[in-house]
């Protein structure tokens, strides 16, 4: 039986309130940018508004044409062609062919004879246009001839992947998958296993932008995991958002965002000579036997251990872990308490920061989004801060501070867990490591 291959990444794409593209990404992390902003004020008459969400990160005067003129190393007819195809799509379909195509540019796959029945597509994410649903149902109440024509395609989410199969050429194998908010690792893991198994050379992993519907968020809210708008008390009247793992945190902040990773066997990268970025060196997914929305620290741990065993690491090796971390006091709580079990008491344990604090929450594509902010940190020797963390919650991990501070990264960990007991951590490494 021949070795699995190593998976190198070749390719990176993000778009999310704090930056379009990994340059502007990379500015806002080493800066601890955040995008995170309170809602605009209620109307002063009318019945009192059934509170919101505390904060946001939305993305900031996003249009898709913008976006495609930014990358000028794609062939024009690739960027009209990308143009034609998404222009009328839902929102999250625009993200997802915006940053597979950076991640795609970067690769230099728009250059490469590569067959592209060798290239596949994994999309991460379930139930991703909800919001457009709840519009397109309003819409056509009046008069269902209103309803959009292309309605039907667009509500599912495999239209990600049939609109990205479309723009790129990809005629290889494509899917979506689903862990909650664990889905972007879920997709890497996946992405990962199609490369090994030799049923591709390629694949690109794209976290899939979640836009929340009005019930969404109602739900979010209702079950205590979304911070409330108006929860503040007297030492701190909620005028700034709580960093996950302070003692503030009083719940998850949504941030709108998209990311994409390009996965490649290194046999594949080396012979069109491209890039290597860093490398997927390990991954897990362990379970809890549990459906409600109550952490394990057991099946945290578990996850990481066999992220750690399936790269050939020890725990001392990994410099950096790329929390979960989504600022809710019971899930922070739960993690911190894994962490300190694989890794052991404070001291000399791996830096810990939790990229959400600036992106806010991006449900399905937050693993994704952290897997490009983990490779960007990687290359850049730095872990970013963790602006608002003034006081841990739990002293047993080594925070990053309200500044950047160098790093060399050698091994890193991200970690991602969803409601339901999905518990999910891959290991990412230098090229060089």
């Amino acid at each position: 039986m021949s070795p699995a291959p190593r998976i190198a990444v070749t390719g990176l794409g993000v778009l999310c309130s704090v930056g379009d593209g990994v340059t502007e990404f990379a500015e806002s992390l080493r800066a601890g940018r955040s995008g995170l902003s309170a809602p605009g004020p209620t109307p002063a008459s009318g019945p009192a508004p059934t509170p919101g969400p505390a904060f946001t990160a939305p993305l900031r005067d996003f249009a898709l044409d913008r976006s495609l003129d930014a990358l000028p190393q794609l062939p024009a007819a690739l960027r009209d062609l990308a143009l034609r195809t998404a222009r009328r799509s839902p929102l999250p379909v625009q993200a997802a062919v915006t940053v597979a195509l950076q991640a795609w540019g970067q690769a230099g796959l728009h250059e490469a004879a590569e067959a592209r029945e060798r290239t596949g597509v994994v999309v991460a994410g379930s139930n991703l246009t909800e919001r457009y649903t709840e519009n397109s149902r309003a819409r056509a109440a009046p008069n269902p001839a209103y309803l959009p024509a292309r309605y039907a395609l667009h509500h599912q989410d495999t239209d990600h992947v049939a609109t990205l199969s479309r723009v790129l050429g990809i005629t290889g194998e494509g899917f979506t998958v689903g862990g909650a908010s664990a889905s972007g690792n879920v997709g890497l893991v996946n992405g990962a296993r199609m490369l090994a198994v030799g049923a591709a050379d390629v694949c690109l992993v794209v976290g899939a932008l979640s836009d929340l519907s009005e019930l969404q968020t109602r739900g979010f809210l209702t079950l205590g995991a979304m911070a409330v708008a108006g929860a503040g008390d007297e030492d701190d009247p909620a005028e700034r958002p709580a960093a996950p793992f302070d003692i503030r945190h009083r719940g998850f902040h949504p941030g709108q965002g998209a990311a994409c990773l390009v996965l490649e066997t290194e046999d594949s990268a080396l012979r069109r000579g491209a890039a290597v970025l860093g490398r997927l060196a390990g991954h897990a997914i362990a379970l809890d036997g549990n459906h409600l929305a109550a952490p394990s620290a057991d099946g945290e741990a578990r996850a990481m251990r066999g992220a750690l065993a399936a790269a050939g690491l020890a725990p001392r090796e990994v410099a950096y872990v790329s929390a979960h971390g989504t600022g809710s006091p019971l899930g922070d709580a739960t993690e911190t308490a894994a962490l300190r079990d694989v890794f052991g008491a404070a001291g000399g344990g791996p830096w810990v920061n939790a990229t959400k604090g600036l992106t806010g929450h991006c449900l399905a594509a937050a693993g994704v989004v952290e897997a490009v902010a983990v490779m960007l940190q990687i290359q850049g020797g730095f872990v970013h801060p963790n602006p608002g963390l003034d006081k841990p919650a739990d002293s047993g991990c080594r925070f990053s501070g309200t500044a950047a501070a160098p790093a060399g990264i050698a091994f890193a960990l991200s970690n991602g867990f969803g409601f339901g007991g999905i518990n999910t951590s891959v290991a990412l490494a230098h090229p060089d490591a």
